[in-house]
């Protein structure tokens, strides 16, 4: 298999901790072995965060990521997007949105067209984004326009959400919407369409040959028999039941609280969840600093921190870069393993 492309690393908010979790992690890019990456962003960003942290990194503008190659072993490549205008670490501006917005465009556009392998993207802050007139409820709807726009079939792209590390790995079925409206939005549809795609995506990018998805119920108990609510018995079951006999190894639904002790973690390779706190609160438990945000579904790879922007700590150089650095190592893993599977 010839080498692959470097990855396309988006810089994020310009005044969040994006910039320095990147120049930590290229400066660990030999003892942790990392990929070669690509900055989208403003090259000055990089270098102006590095002064202020007093951190020996040279930044040097590229045209194009495979240019990154040459001067990764001694320098930071960054592919310039649009200048970012009077960047304070800390300090979000909505003036700077178009400019991280671009960030995601070129990137996004480079692994389209194969000249990036895969998309790792720094955080941004929706609320900053919303000021400059982005329309898109999130980053990750953002990509599945992206790739919609370039499919150019009417397809619709359904992203998925799975946080993974060593220990765990958590698929949310509904995400950033208020607790009460999740039991009105949980269609059988939207489960079986999430574990469907949980599954492909366990064999394909995860490499595991025969997938095990454990579903977790709605209600205390997973319902109780009915007991403490209907969901689990009148929706849930009959999707897992209905993938079960046609071969495919999913459990459920099971009750929360007892499903993510070591022990009940052998029994699985994955669990999809019914809401955001119910899958999340267990990984950021485990593998608070670890933990990598994956999205499935899209026809492209990507990966992100699991975390934010983390205003109030930029510029101070305490942001851990592991979980950026495990980010880049999980997209690369996934890059290669839907080359040899296409091989």
């Amino acid at each position: 298999m010839p080498p692959l492309p470097p990855l396309a690393l988006t810089m994020g908010d310009p005044a969040g901790i994006g910039p320095e979790i990147a120049l930590a992690a290229w400066q660990q890019r030999g003892e942790r072995q990392l990929p070669v990456f690509a900055v989208y962003g403003d090259p000055a960003v990089f270098s102006a965060r590095a002064a202020l942290l007093g951190w020996p990194v040279c930044v040097k503008a590229i045209d194009s990521p495979g240019d990154a190659a040459d001067i990764f072993a001694r320098a930071l490549p960054v592919v310039p997007v649009m200048p970012c205008i009077d960047v304070i670490a800390g300090r979000p501006d909505a003036r700077n949105g178009s400019a991280t917005i671009a960030a995601i465009d070129d990137a996004v556009r480079a692994v389209q067209w194969g000249s990036a392998a895969g998309l790792v993207t720094c955080p941004i802050a929706k609320s900053i984004l919303y000021e400059a007139g982005f329309k898109h409820p999130g980053h990750t709807e953002y990509l599945a326009f992206l790739a919609e726009q370039a499919a150019d079939n009417g397809m619709a792209i359904m992203p998925i959400m799975m946080l993974a590390s060593d220990t765990l790995r958590v698929v949310p079925t509904t995400i950033h919407i208020p607790l009460a409206d999740v039991p009105k939005a949980l269609t059988a549809e939207l489960l079986r369409q999430t574990i469907k795609i949980t599954l492909d995506a366990l064999r394909m990018d995860f490499g595991i040959e025969f997938p095990r998805v454990a579903v977790a119920g709605l209600n205390p108990h997973a319902g109780e028999n009915g007991t403490i609510g209907r969901e689990d018995a009148d929706l849930i079951a009959p999707v897992i039941a209905a993938l079960c006999a046609s071969g495919h190894a999913v459990t459920g639904p099971h009750s929360a609280d007892t499903l993510f002790h070591a022990a009940a973690r052998r029994n699985y390779d994955a669990v999809v969840a019914m809401y955001h706190d119910q899958a999340l609160i267990p990984i950021k438990t485990l593998a608070f600093d670890c933990g990598v945000n994956v999205t499935l579904g899209l026809p492209f790879v990507r990966t992100s921190p699991d975390h934010g922007t983390a205003f109030d700590i930029a510029g101070t150089g305490s942001a851990s870069p592991e979980s950026l650095i495990q980010a880049l190592l999980l997209a690369k893993a996934i890059t290669i393993a839907r080359a040899n599977a296409v091989a």
